[in-house]
């Protein structure tokens, strides 16, 4: 087993932070969209110069320089309308920063690949945890020539890195990339360009404890009315007192709807966006507030009465139910999705997977231990060559919204979820679990014994079914019965033969060769299923 990386030990995810809510605007007159409008792209085109002036300053931006920032924007709209915007546009900074940095990392590996590939021979087989060399000469120079593109693009990245320089587009890189092929994307120009200035715009504020129905510049009451204070430019077109705009259509939210009630009511703190979408014609409210942390349930306690172990696919959820001492119960469960389409239906497709599989968890009172899947460092072609399919098949996985929904779904259930290190689920599960599994009205797959494999190591157990027994347990003194055969082994369920040595003294060749098949002891000579037993008579002398 050398060469192994070590697992880390399982852990109780921590709860989200935030809620996030979202419901549509019914109702809005022409007025209204217009004003909407105008608010919006007032305040975008601040928020352009704010995230100009944030990508200037670079690294060394301090609180000074954010104070100015912040006085630079409040004549042309609000102290509030100016904090958000600077706020916002730190945050999106922070990201791309964050992007730059993944950027500079997978360049490197990839850089380090491909000259460990280079310097092999063609045709040399690779290790366990190294690649080989290149099949052939064609896929060696093409190999040496991205590697000359892969370096200056590193340089040139590095070089931004270190100057503090990054590159954001507001709106979206790949819509502005759109741009250039209108025909492949089904869009006219006129099209192209609604949807460019909605992404562009900025209507969105941080909510404030204290003040009345926690927000200030975008409110809403419990009664679902929604007013705006207006930028200082666009103030001629209030219709209420104080400089707001009171749009003509009324809010209620479905989901969590009595937890927004509660907090308006109380006046505490909640952050609205406004945002259109141009491909249905409608417009959108998302309210959003911050959750205290709350204290995550033992890892004893959620081990206490079993679990469900969950492995993800990329297009179902196999899961199996353990009790407390890792044996699984009762049958597999699939919980299947479809990834095709757009991203709201595969976001609605997770997310009716996952509520299925949480109900029937906690129907049972289960615990859900899932690996901490993260394929970010896995996806590259330099590190899987040829495996296309492989690659697609993990770049398609949604992990990292699944792992999100999870955690926020299974805390509204009060649900315990346990993270375990994903190495080795699959192997080790298929090796151990699979066959042990797999009956005449039951045939167990890979992941079905993937899932077994998670739910063990949450639970603190090893994945391998049979264990060493105590030392002073052990018959042939201490050390033998601790390595299992493996599966190729040949007579490795046969019984062991009865070797010469310090315990057994001296014996005859052949002795002990019938000791364990009684059947063969009074054999006489008719088959198996005709033998009888007999008892041999006392010998007459000594």
């Amino acid at each position: 087993m050398g060469g192994l990386r070590e697992v880390t030990a399982p852990f109780v995810a921590p709860s989200p932070s935030g809620v996030a809510i979202r419901s549509r605007l019914k109702g809005l007159t022409a007025g209204d969209e217009k004003v909407l409008c105008l608010i919006g792209d007032h305040l975008g085109s601040l928020a352009s110069l704010d995230l100009r002036a944030r990508c200037a300053a670079g690294p060394d931006h301090g609180t000074e320089q954010w104070a100015q920032r912040k006085r630079a924007l409040t004549d042309e709209s609000s102290s509030r309308w100016a904090g958000s915007i600077t706020k916002a546009t730190h945050d999106q900074w922070a990201l791309a920063r964050r992007g730059l940095l993944a950027h500079v990392q997978g360049l490197e590996a990839g850089v380090r690949t491909i000259t460990h590939r280079l310097s092999l021979s063609v045709g040399e087989k690779g290790t366990r945890h190294a690649p080989g060399g290149y099949r052939d000469r064609q896929e060696w120079f093409a190999k040496s020539r991205r590697l000359h593109v892969l370096e200056h693009r590193l340089e040139a990245v590095r070089a931004d890195w270190q100057a503090g320089i990054v590159h954001v587009v507001r709106g979206g890189k790949r819509l502005l990339d759109t741009r250039h092929h209108l025909e492949a994307a089904g869009l006219s120009e006129a099209e192209w360009r609604r949807r460019w200035q909605a992404g562009r715009r900025f209507l969105q504020a941080d909510g404030e404890s204290g003040k009345r129905y926690g927000n200030e510049t975008i409110r809403v009451t419990p009664d679902g009315e929604v007013s705006i204070r207006l930028p200082a430019p666009l103030a001629h077109l209030a219709n209420a007192p104080h400089g707001r705009y009171v749009l003509a259509a009324t809010m209620s939210f479905a989901h969590r709807g009595e937890q927004w009630a509660d907090r308006v009511t109380a006046h505490r703190a909640v952050a609205y966006r406004v945002h259109e979408d141009v491909g249905r014609g409608r417009w959108y409210l998302t309210a959003s507030w911050a959750i205290p942390p709350v204290q995550t349930v033992p890892l004893a306690t959620a081990r206490m009465h079993g679990l469900v172990g969950v492995d993800t696919n990329a297009d179902h959820l196999a899961a199996w139910r353990l009790d407390q001492h890792g044996n699984p119960v009762g049958e597999p469960l699939r919980f299947g999705y479809d990834l095709s389409g757009t991203a709201d239906h595969r976001d609605a497709q997770v997310r009716h997977a996952l509520i299925r599989m949480l109900h029937w968890a906690k129907r049972h009172g289960l615990a859900v231990a899932v690996e901490d899947l993260d394929f970010q460092a896995e996806k590259t072609r330099e590190k899987h060559g040829r495996r296309k399919r492989f690659r697609k098949l993990i770049s398609g996985m949604p992990v990292a919204r699944l792992r999100a929904r999870l955690v926020s779904m299974a805390a509204e259930l009060g649900i315990p979820v346990i993270a375990v290190d994903p190495a080795y689920t699959s192997k080790w599960g298929a090796q151990h679990w699979q066959k042990p599994l797999t009956g005449k009205n039951r045939k167990a797959t890979r992941h079905d014994a993937a899932a077994v494999a998670i739910g063990r190591r949450a639970l603190g157990h090893p994945i391998r079914r049979r264990t060493a027994p105590p030392r002073t347990h052990r018959s042939d003194g201490y050390g033998h019965r601790t390595v299992q055969a493996g599966p190729v082994a040949p007579g490795r369920e046969g019984n062991r033969p009865r070797i010469p040595g310090p315990r057994t003294r001296s014996v005859p060749p052949g002795c002990g060769v019938k000791a364990v098949d009684q059947n063969a002891q009074h054999r006489s000579g008719r088959s198996a299923e005709h033998e009888t037993w007999q008892q041999d008579s006392l010998p007459l002398s000594l």
